[in-house]
Parts: structure tokens; sequence; C-alpha cells
């Protein structure tokens, strides 16, 4: 059963997709939020596996609160998928690079957002890579030139599957390129974010764009 909680300042939009998500069979929506705040308090209270989290709202915005979860949930943190109604929205790229696991439009199709909950909670990333790419093309921060030191750590198979991931391909796709089992692509790649220190593939490729290191 996935716990979830639900953030959103809208009420009508909060009450239909709480509705809509009941529904669902294997997920339980645990409770809801109208603000940041109170969000980061219901998420050390009810423990969700996955948070659905509105960007712009009052006392404090999603941004925050995702940046908050991340640093301070009881380990493990819940997974974030932010909403938004603008899909180039420089917000998205903040939310993010605070620890978000991906994005959603509001005006998804519910079966979708059925489809990205499971996705996020089997640690797969919820926005394709173009996008991402896209998004943080057009707003991250990127150094001047390539930086390779936050590589230091990682072994040089590690360094090649993340260069592989850092392009946007799947395990299965990094399995075939390199010859060897796609179990073996998920334990390498579990052991990269944890060295990284980056919750997802997501973070991951924005971390690997930011240090322009996707090119070089």
């Amino acid at each position: 059963m996935i716990r979830l909680l639900l953030v959103d300042d809208q009420e009508l939009f909060l009450e239909g997709l709480s509705m809509i998500l009941e529904s669902q069979e294997g997920i339980d929506v645990v409770g809801t939020a109208a603000d940041g705040r109170l969000c980061v308090e219901l998420v050390r209270e009810l423990r969700p596996d996955v948070v659905l989290m509105d960007i712009r709202m009052p006392v404090l915005d999603g941004i925050a609160a995702t940046a908050e979860i991340r640093r301070e949930a009881p380990e493990p943190p819940p997974h974030v998928i932010v909403l938004t109604t603008v899909r180039h929205d420089r917000a998205v790229v903040d939310a993010l690079r605070a620890g978000a696991s991906g994005f959603l439009l509001k005006d998804a199709p519910p079966e979708f957002l059925v489809q990205s909950i499971r996705a996020v909670v089997d640690g797969q990333q919820v926005i394709a890579p173009a996008e991402t790419f896209d998004l943080l093309r057009a707003f991250a921060r990127v150094r001047p030139v390539p930086d390779t030191s936050i590589l230091d750590g990682l072994t040089p198979r590690e360094r090649e599957l993340f260069a592989l991931a850092a392009r946007g391909l799947s395990n299965a796709e990094i399995a075939q390129r390199l010859w060897v089992a796609e179990t073996t692509v998920k334990t390498h790649i579990r052991a990269i974010l944890a060295k990284l220190g980056v919750p997802s593939r997501v973070q991951l490729i924005a971390l690997a764009h930011e240090h322009r290191l996707v090119d070089a």
C-alpha cells in the first residue's frame, strides 16, 4: 500500500484529487494539507511514501517545503512530486534542485498520475529526460567549464554508468549498452546516488547538467 500525502491550497482541486486517488487500488491518501508548513508537520507524523506537492502556496511554498522534507524528514524521506500548471516553469527546476523526484502538470490524466506515483516509489523518474534537459538548459545555473570533482568518489565503472544515466538512458538501455544484467545496473545506480548524495535520477541529471558533465 502506497501512503500518499496531498498538498495544495485550492480546496476543490485537493478534494477532487483525493477522491480520485483514494479509489485506486494500492493507494491510501493518509492526509491533506493546504500549505507547505502543515505538509512538513504531517510528513513527520504520517510518514507518507509519496507527497504530491503544489509549488505556489501560502505560509511555506512547495520548494521550501520540499527542501525541508529532504533535510529533516525521518528516513527514508518520502518521494516528492511537484504539481504545476506550467510545463516550463523556473520554479520546477528549483523544486527539482531542492530534492523533488519529478513534476507533473495539474491537468495530467488521472491514470497517468497514478502510474507516476507507482513509478516514483519503484525508483523511476516521472518526467521525460528530454523535458528535464529543456528545463535545465532554460533555467538551471551552470558552471563556465566542466567540473568533474563531484565524481572523485566514484569508481571508473560508476563514472561510466553516471555518464549514461545523466543522458537519460534507462536501466535497460544501459544494461544493453554495457552488456551487463539490468539488476547490476540498478545496484550501481543506487551506489552512485548514495555517493553523490542525491535522492533520484532526476537530481543526477540536474547535477550532471549544472556541472556541465553531460556533453563532457
